[in-house]
């Protein structure tokens, strides 16, 4: 899944590399919603009940009766949030959990507090809760005190380390789609190097970074900010871990949005073999876009995709030189798909694109470093490709064998020409995993929480529409909203039915007497 701060840093590197002088997330005119408002979503969050603190177990209470120390950063206030290592042991270690709140514009008409998580797994949502003038709209940020935390091993949250920043650049560039035996091997160990270093270097906290224990640590956030429910919005991946929380803790659940939906039901395939529908989906897109146009791609939809896929082959056959650098075929892989994300950087591929067409990679391995957030000095300003691993493997381990992958070439290929064999691959991922099982789980319902929404885009590339209505019909309180149109997630992308839903529900407590199509 998609990390929406990636993309924030996307635009504020890129733009003038495609000429492009600001970059603005303005709504334009949409549709007005079908469906009418009706019963209201949650009590103010903003006014405890005085069991606010009351911890689920006795023994976590000690957590639930912090204070935040707020303390100014900038324009904004940052803290630390004490939560166990482990739910199971809570007398034992302890982690720190890195926060940060921007506070909300018109004091006067606060609201509350609105939790936020940019997804990944593995970006820091204090970076997403900081660049909040880009990713929220003017309602939400007058009304809320806007609330990121860096989930466990991620960000500043006892960040999970698994490779040195040399071996993090090869892992990044290795060749996500395998040839030969040797490459296979090769790519196999990455694998296995990239369990054994997370264990290496990280220790217990690499064991307790799941989906699970990051809910666990939103209600002890919950709880410090005296919110009697948790007011909530997650995108990408951050959806999943809201579900779990209204799952894990219906009774505190409030005023949810879920953008971006990730169907909690599927299994590792079935989520590979959806991502890669739908970021062919994103990519066929994007080239109907340029063909209405003088393409360079070529001058049908046909020639065009040949193209692209054509300069990879190259790419992978031999790599382009930029400066002292190489780019590489996963970095090549790694600069397209980030701006397919939001075709408001359709523009930014037609420039890095059309000049590495042309022997010029210097743009595109940019984009690539910007999905894996490398500097230009070569370090990482955060361990996101490391912390995604972790997570995920963490919350489902199961892997396919590289001598069964090649079997499953003609699904993948049917799903996606394109990509259809990286995602193939890419369900070896978790062969070197050395922590614990996931924890046994019912299938999440989140019955008994107030009404959430659930936010599906008909074109997204990394959460797939159909894996939003499956969500929305798992989820028994939930309401699907959908927009018609390219990029990933629904929220202020150019909806004005999306944002006034959204922003209604989160604001005033407005929930739609039933689904709602802005299409």
């Amino acid at each position: 899944m998609k990390k929406l701060v990636a993309l924030i840093a996307l635009v504020a590197m890129l733009l003038a590399v495609a000429g492009v002088a600001t970059w603005q997330l303005t709504s334009v005119d949409g549709d007005e919603p079908d469906a009418s408002m009706g019963r209201p979503a949650s009590t103010d969050a903003a006014t405890p009940s005085g069991e606010a603190r009351t911890a689920p177990d006795p023994a976590l209470q000690s957590f639930y009766d912090q204070t935040i120390a707020w303390e100014p950063c900038g324009a904004n206030e940052c803290a630390t949030l004490e939560v166990p290592l482990d739910y199971e042991d809570p007398a034992g270690s302890t982690i720190e959990l890195n926060l940060l709140k921007r506070p909300a514009d018109d004091p006067s008409a606060k609201v509350g507090n609105l939790v936020v998580n940019p997804g990944g797994p593995g970006a820091p949502g204090t970076s997403y809760a900081e660049q909040a003038d880009f990713a929220f709209g003017d309602p939400l940020r007058s009304a809320f005190d806007i609330i990121g935390f860096d989930p466990r091993g991620t960000g500043e949250s006892s960040p999970v380390d698994c490779l040195s920043d040399t071996d993090l650049d090869a892992y990044l560039a290795e060749d996500p789609s395998p040839d030969t035996k040797a490459e296979v091997r090769h790519f196999r160990d990455w694998s296995l190097r990239m369990g054994k270093g997370c264990q290496r270097l990280s220790g217990d906290v690499a064991a307790h970074v799941s989906t699970v224990e990051a809910a666990r640590d939103m209600d002890v956030l919950r709880a410090a900010l005296d919110d009697d429910k948790l007011t909530y919005f997650g995108a990408s991946y951050g959806t999943k871990l809201g579900a779990t929380y209204a799952d894990l803790f219906p009774e505190r659940s409030g005023r949810l949005v879920l953008d971006g939906a990730v169907d909690v039901s599927l299994t590792s395939k079935e989520l590979s073999l959806g991502q890669a529908a739908g970021f062919e989906r994103a990519l066929t897109a994007y080239v109907d876009d340029c063909l209405a146009d003088d393409c360079y791609l070529g001058t049908t939809r046909k020639e065009a995709l040949a193209t692209i896929k054509g300069f990879l082959d190259e790419v992978d056959a031999e790599p382009i030189e930029v400066g002292d650098r190489d780019l590489k075929i996963g970095n090549a892989f790694y600069g397209i798909v980030v701006t397919l994300y939001n075709d408001e950087y359709w523009s930014i591929l037609d420039s890095a694109l059309g000049h590495a067409l042309e022997g010029d990679a210097t743009e595109l391995l940019r984009l690539a470093d910007v999905y894996a957030s490398r500097n230009a000095s070569g370090g990482y300003d955060d361990n996101s490709s490391e912390a995604i691993w972790a997570i995920n493997c963490q919350d489902d381990p199961t892997y396919t064998p590289v001598g069964k992958i090649p079997a499953t070439f003609p699904e993948f290929r049917k799903a996606s020409p394109t990509f259809g064999d990286v995602f193939a691959w890419g369900m070896e991922g978790c062969e070197g995993y050395l922590g614990p099982k996931p924890e046994k789980r019912k299938p999440i319902t989140a019955r008994g929480a107030d009404p959430l929404l659930v936010v599906g885009t008909t074109r997204d590339p990394a959460t797939p529409y159909e894996w939003a209505e499956s969500l929305a019909k798992q989820l028994g309180p939930a309401l699907l909203v959908t927009r018609d149109g390219d990029g990933h997630t629904g929220y202020n992308m150019g909806s004005d039915c999306v944002d006034d839903m959204i922003e209604g529900y989160l604001i005033e407590g407005d929930v739609p007497d039933g689904d709602v199509d802005c299409s």
